[in-house]
């Protein structure tokens, strides 16, 4: 298969199911429900500390802190949480990483309501229960594709995002009201309630089971690093990845500084600040009712360029107005716009991996994504206080807009089936015994014998496996060609061990069996592919 042709052919999704389809299946229907009551909790949470911080210090850069210290544990631990979350049992990973989240909650809550601690102490709880949302998102999330058929996935992601951002619209609003009649504190409680609903409904539908393997299980370092080495040979997912990062290191911006922006440019209170976040809220749950339309009607690139421009004229408007209803208006757009582009790369890193690293993909995405956005988020603060809040905005629209550059180096599209459905090997092992699963390293020759005539045509198609050897698992990849055979080509890789070697093999995937084929079409009349398999000695 032409990898040109398939990303050619990827740039729009096929026509897709529709929410309220997706919305049929029941295990689906109960973790979307619980996820929208957990995010409110969770904005209303947010709301709350950043308003407190600007309350108690009036610091632009604590207040933006705020947005660190909820996303940075995304940054720390949600490559880790991946691991756990493909390896172990994801309904016991999210149960305990809830009940902490609920005590922590609970504790923040008491001390607040007793007038014991301050900044530092806000700070630090928040961080505590942004650990356990990174602890059981990648287990969450793989638990929600799993929920649903692989056709209605692009859905249940749309319908997850308009959920969090209807979150977004709702909790803030509510949070503001809270605040304003019975006190901020009262909100991490209402948090605390939002996360036994998700434990609830994680005990009543479980994620399913890990499929069993013989496979040696995979340690939680290896696993890491499994992970890093097929975003970095898969250039489909490195792309997204990079894109996510870069978008939401510049809308940080927009995100971190609304609480200046609606104190000091606006003059609104704790009310207004809650109804400028659920204008993008509201923006994000509309744009979530036509994303699928729109991606298929113009492909990933339009919709991302469009999404991006829209965001940097939404902070120029903050940046510069001290209106509030043009600014309220420019946020709903604002929110259409984060919905669009976040949901978009979203959709296509999930579809572009398969089952044994959609767990880690997902940590990997968050990563890249909240990663940028916790970074992002203290660097606008800062710039914020040392040259002002309208520079801040005006230098992150520059860079928002600047965006839709990276296009051709890091071009966006959906995997194919093909391309995420595990394949049985073509070769079986022949060995007189099989080593301890952590001796090695394993060197492993591929041998073809073919006419010389057609050596450039072979070398063009053999390189084609160096990206999926090194995606599964080889530290080291090379072709060599026989000095004294001129008709013979030896494919040489190391693995780290045998237990790496064994989910190598399990990890191909029925596109890299189509190039394996087409490189046996190369084969001279009678001959077939030679396997040879060496340990190092020690």
């Amino acid at each position: 298969m032409n990898p040109k042709r398939r990303s050619a052919d990827n740039h729009t999704m096929p026509p897709a199911s529709t929410i309220r389809r997706t919305l049929r299946h029941p295990q689906f229907r109960a973790l979307c429900a619980s996820g929208t009551i957990y995010f409110i909790g969770n904005a209303m949470q947010t709301m709350a500390a950043a308003w407190m911080m600007v309350e108690l210090t009036g610091s632009s850069f604590l207040a933006a802190l705020v947005q660190t210290a909820v996303f940075l544990p995304m940054f720390l631990f949600s490559l880790p949480a991946g691991v756990l979350a493909d390896i172990t049992d994801r309904r016991r990973l999210i149960l305990l990483a809830l009940g902490i989240q609920a005590a922590v909650g609970t504790l923040l809550a008491a001390l607040l309501m007793a007038h014991v601690g301050g900044a530092g102490t806000i700070l630090f709880f928040v961080f505590l229960s942004g650990s356990c949302t990174a602890f059981l998102s990648p287990a969450w999330n793989s638990s929600i594709s799993d929920s649903v058929p692989r056709h209605d996935l692009p859905q249940a992601i749309t319908a997850v995002g308009i959920a969090y951002n209807a979150a977004r619209a709702i909790g803030p609003a509510l949070a503001g009201v809270v605040f304003l009649h019975i006190g901020g504190a009262w909100n991490f409680l209402f948090a605390v309630v939002s996360t036994l609903v998700m434990m609830q409904a994680i005990r009543r539908f479980p994620p399913r089971a890990h499929p069993p393997t013989r496979l040696p299980a995979e340690r939680l370092w290896g696993g890491m690093l499994s992970a890093l080495r097929f975003a970095w040979h898969s250039h489909t997912v490195l792309s997204q990845l990079l894109r996510a990062g870069a978008y939401c290191a510049a809308g940080s911006a927009l995100w971190a500084l609304l609480p200046v922006i609606g104190q000091r440019q606006l003059g609104l209170g704790a009310a207004g600040y809650g109804l400028l976040m659920g204008c993008l809220g509201t923006g994000a749950i509309i744009a979530g009712l036509f994303i699928g339309r729109l991606r298929t009607r113009f492909g990933l690139e339009p919709l991302v360029a469009g999404g991006c421009l829209t965001f940097a004229l939404v902070m120029l408007v903050a940046a510069y107005s001290e209106w509030d209803p043009p600014v309220y208006l420019a946020l709903i757009l604002a929110g259409g716009a984060w919905m669009a582009v976040m949901s978009t790369f979203n959709t296509a890193t999930q579809t572009s991996v398969p089952p044994w690293v959609r767990a880690r993909a997902v940590a990997m995405h968050t990563l890249s994504a909240l990663g940028a956005f916790a970074i992002g988020s203290a660097f606008w603060g800062a710039l914020s206080d040392l040259a002002g809040l309208s520079l801040a905005l005006t230098v992150a629209a520059l860079c928002m807009a600047s965006g839709p550059l990276l296009a051709r180096r890091f071009p966006l599209r959906m995997g194919e089936t093909g391309e995420v459905t595990q394949a049985t090997p073509w070769e079986d092992l022949f060995l007189s015994h099989e080593p301890d699963p952590e001796a090695g390293p394993i060197a492993v020759e591929m041998g073809y014998r073919i006419l010389p005539a057609n050596a450039e045509d072979f070398l063009d198609a053999i390189s084609q496996m160096r990206a999926p050897r090194r995606r599964d698992g080889a530290t080291l990849w090379r072709i060599y060609r026989d000095l004294a055979d001129p008709s013979r080509y030896v494919e040489r890789f190391i693995v780290t061990s045998w237990a790496d070697y064994l989910h190598q093999r399990a990890r191909a995937t029925l596109a890299d069996q189509q190039i394996e084929a087409h490189l046996r079409t190369f084969l001279l009349e009678g001959e077939s592919v030679t396997m040879q398999h060496y340990i190092a000695e020690r």
